[in-house]
């Protein structure tokens, strides 16, 4: 008997799907682990496994197509096995629905700016006062949209100067065009869209930024890229001083669960990464407890899956504190929506050469401004500022990361 293949759910937030490709055709024969077609979910594109042994009888789902979860897309049964008894009509993915994968114009309208003319009227026979006629002119006053007070309607002087002067014709625009193009919203920009809204809304957000002298840190990680196998980056030493801090400051490191407050021992890091589509956020396990060598490997190759759409729903899931780092796009401050059910993200600027005060003199000094994005119903003032305070001096003393 013909067997139904329904898309499943392979993101634990995933509504629906984009089939990419399909990797076989109606006629081949497929067995239990052939993988049958590359589906985009919110998070990454995957590969959809089959489960079932025969001959592909039909594909519902066109290429490009979203399909709902649970939506049949192809069936599996014997060689010309009839199937025309199978309706498919109520079944969300049999009709077409509108590409989401490819990025291109879908709507491209183009009309001419239609020129404004200035009002030229011939108002020779205009029954007007000649005083009145050059007031009129003087105020670029069109004669004609006046009504006048006067003796049969004549327009007087009282009229001229009770009226609004006409805006000045543009004709600069003459001959441009207006343009426009609209892309689909891929599964991954919808996922962040809902979630960045709910997390908006819902979460009552404050802000906490500090500035860290960043001279030492620098200095510190010239010496370690001298000896250690893999680069380190800034944002690893930040990684590594946001986890060590989180053990000082367990409330920072909690989660907001509505009748309660989740309090997690363990230190799950999620690191933001952009991509075409929007932003993914892998995360560093139990990263108070890495080397700083571990961290930068791990985030490198998070980095390079996440680019080539193969990050899987175990990389992104678990995530206790969030980091998002936009400094190496010159970026000197902003601030991060919480990325739930974290209570806190931190937004990372770059490092900007300044002047300050070192020891009673002026110095040239490197800063960082970093601000804390804080839930309200977990995170009070006081404990941000804690938190922060314990970050600046691991990062200004960085050699207490390698204890």
């Amino acid at each position: 008997m013909a067997e139904l293949i329904r898309l499943p759910k392979m993101s634990d937030t995933m509504e629906e799907g984009v089939i990419v490709k399909w990797n076989v055709k109606v006629g081949d024969s497929v067995k239990s682990g052939d993988i049958l077609a590359d589906v985009e979910t919110d998070k990454a594109t995957m590969e959809l496994e089959n489960f079932s042994k025969g001959h592909v009888l039909k594909l519902v789902a066109d290429e490009g197509s979203a399909i709902p979860v649970d939506s049949i897309i192809a069936i599996i049964g014997k060689e010309g096995e009839d199937i025309s008894g199978i309706k498919l009509d109520s079944n969300p993915a049999a009709a077409k629905t509108e590409p989401d994968a490819p990025v291109e114009i879908v709507q491209k309208e183009e009309k001419p700016v239609e020129s404004v003319k200035a009002l030229n009227h011939d108002d020779s026979r205009t029954k007007a006062s000649p005083l009145a006629k050059k007031i009129a002119a003087e105020k670029g006053i069109d004669i004609q949209t006046i009504a006048g007070s006067g003796d049969h309607g004549r327009i007087i002087k009282r009229d001229i100067e009770n009226a609004k002067p006409m805006p000045v014709a543009n004709t600069s625009s003459a001959g441009m065009m207006e343009s426009f193009e609209e892309i689909p919203v891929s599964q991954m920009r919808k996922t962040i869209a809902n979630r960045l809204s709910e997390s908006k809304f819902t979460a009552p957000h404050f802000y906490l930024t500090m500035e860290i002298n960043m001279d030492n840190a620098i200095k510190a990680r010239e010496r370690m890229n001298e000896f250690s196998e893999v680069k380190i980056s800034m944002n690893d030493l930040v990684v590594k001083a946001s986890a060590i801090a989180l053990t000082k400051h367990p409330m920072v490191n909690a989660s907001w669960l509505g009748t309660k407050i989740r309090i997690n021992h363990h230190i799950h890091i999620g690191v933001a990464m952009a991509v075409d589509e929007g932003l993914l956020v892998p995360v560093v396990r139990f990263a108070n407890q890495k080397a700083l060598s571990q961290i930068s490997a791990e985030v490198k190759e998070y980095s390079k899956k996440a680019k080539e759409k193969k990050l899987q729903p175990g990389d992104w899931q678990g995530n206790t504190f969030t980091i998002s780092n936009l400094g190496m796009f010159g970026i000197e401050e902003f601030t991060a929506i919480i990325n739930t059910p974290d209570a806190c993200i931190l937004a990372v600027g770059g490092i900007k050469e300044t002047v300050g005060v070192v020891n009673g003199e002026i110095k040239p000094v490197n800063v960082m401004k970093v601000t804390l994005s804080c839930d309200h119903r977990v995170v009070d003032g006081v404990v941000g500022s804690k938190f922060l305070l314990s970050l600046k001096d691991l990062l200004e003393e960085p050699v207490r990361l390698l204890v």
